[in-house]
């Protein structure tokens, strides 16, 4: 069962990320304030849920949460700033869109960036820990999930609709046979060869 809150009496934000691991495409996080009474037997960590579930969650988040917003960093800004900074960027401006005052933030992992002068605490495997990190995890992955199947009617090959750019063997098997496109990191190791050029 999945917690409300970790401070008693007080707003959290709920944030998790998606797509720190993939080779192309931006990386997607939300934030996510629910009112205290919130329940949902099926929200979970979005890695456990199928994804007809996840979007199924979606809608029921967005309607019942307090606020809930979205922040993205493009592949160029992680290839800038690394993908750490570009997750933790990505947090900062989900939690900037946020239409209602929260007091502290609860995040997914165990590293954060400091968010203006609210506490905050990470959280590792958090989205399976309370319902609001949860909740920001069904929205970044369905949204990162968008436009990753968006991009795939651009670049077929690369089976984006399916991997959303995670390094699968068919993935990879397309960048060796077409090459890399404008959309992949290319600060990451995007093939295993590349370690013998160094």
């Amino acid at each position: 069962m999945l917690l409300n809150y970790h401070t008693k009496g007080l707003i959290e934000a709920g944030c998790d990320e998606a797509g720190r691991g993939c080779l192309a495409g931006p990386v997607v996080a939300a934030a996510v304030v629910l009112p205290d009474n919130f329940s949902n037997d099926l929200l979970n960590d979005s890695k456990k849920l199928s994804e007809k579930q996840r979007y199924q969650l979606r809608p029921i988040v967005e309607q019942e949460a307090l606020a809930h917003a979205v922040g993205i960093v493009s592949h160029e800004e992680i290839d800038e700033i690394n993908i750490l900074n570009a997750s933790f960027l990505a947090m900062h401006r989900a939690l900037d869109q946020l239409k209602t005052s929260f007091d502290e933030i609860l995040v997914d992992g165990n590293r954060f960036n400091p968010y203006h002068n609210k506490k905050h605490h990470c959280i590792i495997k958090g989205d399976g820990k309370y319902l609001s990190i949860a909740a920001a995890s069904i929205l970044a992955k369905t949204y990162r999930d968008d436009i990753m199947k968006e991009l795939h009617e651009a670049y077929p090959f690369y089976d984006w609709h399916k991997n959303m750019g995670y390094p699968t063997k068919k993935h990879r098997e397309a960048i060796r046979e077409h090459g890399i496109n404008e959309h992949h990191r290319k600060s990451f190791r995007l093939l295993p060869e590349q370690l013998e050029l160094f």
